[in-house]
């Protein structure tokens, strides 16, 4: 019994941690700059803040979080590019003007 009681603790403290934590490891897993444009544009608007947050960083080198209008523009240029982009599988930090016209 006392292994059971343990298990099912466990479990429950892993699944509250889960629950808790959930943006976090959302943010740790979320690929950044390396999202494909086919998944960006399928993302809910808090999603796709952290994953042009995340990008911002990776292309800045900065771990502070960047300025509210830096994520902003980004986003929004992001969105018209990717919109567009010939080849669905192009990353967002690659999706630019030329692939809207060549499958990049």
């Amino acid at each position: 019994m006392n292994a059971t009681v343990t298990r099912t603790g466990l479990g429950i403290a892993a699944a509250a941690l889960l629950l808790a934590g959930c943006t976090d490891i959302e943010r740790a897993l979320n690929k950044g700059g390396d999202t494909p444009c086919n998944e960006y544009v399928t993302q809910d608007p808090d999603t796709k803040r952290t994953t042009i947050t995340k990008f911002v960083k990776q292309q800045t080198g900065d771990e502070r979080e960047p300025a509210g209008t830096v994520v902003d523009a980004t986003i929004i240029s992001v969105d018209l590019l990717c919109a567009t982009q010939r080849n669905a599988q192009t990353p967002i930090k690659n999706a630019d003007v030329a692939g809207i016209f060549l499958n990049k």
